[in-house]
């Protein structure tokens, strides 16, 4: 089915680029102003979204809806989509565990909608290669939305088997790569302590090159995200959790990132402010 009017919620940074993707490849897109920031609206504006006065009448309008939100509002938004009577195809592109994911399922039953699962992985797609959008679910209903992003920026990537297997490698990756940017913060934060974040650089540019550790200004770029990495962090707990692992590795990052929510979306937040937040001192303080 070709989808020529798609829905967003909400187009943030990343789900911006996604819509953007979505129109370059021929579709209308919708969103919903309502109660949405300054930035998002004006991200709006820029791309050309068309604009929804309300739940249902997005859902009206669209046969497809797109759900790119922090984790924590993911529950949400499926059930004012399934209360305003959606009956297309919902992709959840959030990263949400295997058992939020069934939620989501759950939220939809009897509705008539189609779930598609979704994980996106890399930046914002503006360029080729560096995005993929992995999808799981119904053959044809995933043949479908796989067929909206063919030709664009961002890489539709099938996944065989059902609603669950694209958010668990999602979480996989997420794992491994935002943990990494916690760790290496933490490792900072303690020779930092001790007057010893410059040895601790040395070692790590001459052992561990091209790593977080290595490179404060690289996981610095995870202060105005931790706002939304912190709830995903959550998710990744919980999700290896229900597998019968433990979760404390999450749990831990998701403190970490806790503690720089103040610096949401402030792209000139440095790792010297970042340290200063986890050691405990004024920025003033930090060496």
């Amino acid at each position: 089915m070709l989808h020529t009017d798609v829905g967003i919620v909400h187009p943030g940074a990343m789900g911006a680029q996604v819509a953007a993707q979505v129109m370059a490849a021929g579709s209308r897109v919708w969103w919903l102003p309502r109660e949405r920031s300054d930035a998002t609206r004006r991200r709006a504006a820029e791309l050309g979204l068309r604009s929804a006065g309300s739940m249902a009448e997005l859902t009206a309008q669209c046969t497809l809806l797109l759900s790119v939100c922090p984790p924590a509002a993911a529950l949400d938004v499926v059930r004012q989509a399934a209360a305003a009577g959606f009956d297309g195809v919902y992709v959840d592109a959030n990263a949400v565990s295997p058992r939020r994911m069934a939620q989501i399922a759950e939220a939809l039953q009897g509705t008539g909608a189609r779930l598609v699962d979704g994980g996106i992985t890399g930046p914002p797609p503006r360029e080729v290669g560096t995005t993929r959008l992995y999808l799981s679910g119904d053959d044809t209903v995933v043949a479908g939305v796989r067929a909206l992003f063919d030709g664009t920026l961002l890489t539709p990537v099938v996944l065989a088997g059902p609603v669950g297997r694209a958010s668990a490698l999602k979480l996989a990756f997420a794992a491994y790569n935002k943990i990494s940017y916690a760790l290496a913060a933490e490792a900072c934060a303690l020779a930092e302590g001790h007057g010893v974040l410059d040895d601790l650089l040395d070692i790590a540019a001459h052992l561990l090159p091209g790593t977080p550790l290595a490179r404060p200004e690289q996981w610095a770029s995870a202060g105005p995200r931790a706002w939304r990495w912190e709830p995903e962090m959550r998710e990744i707990a919980e999700a290896w959790r229900g597998s019968g692992l433990p979760g404390i590795f999450a749990d831990a990052a998701a403190d970490t990132f806790e503690r720089w929510h103040a610096h949401k979306d402030d792209t000139t937040v440095t790792s010297d402010q970042l340290l200063a937040d986890l050691i405990g001192r004024g920025p003033d303080e930090a060496g």
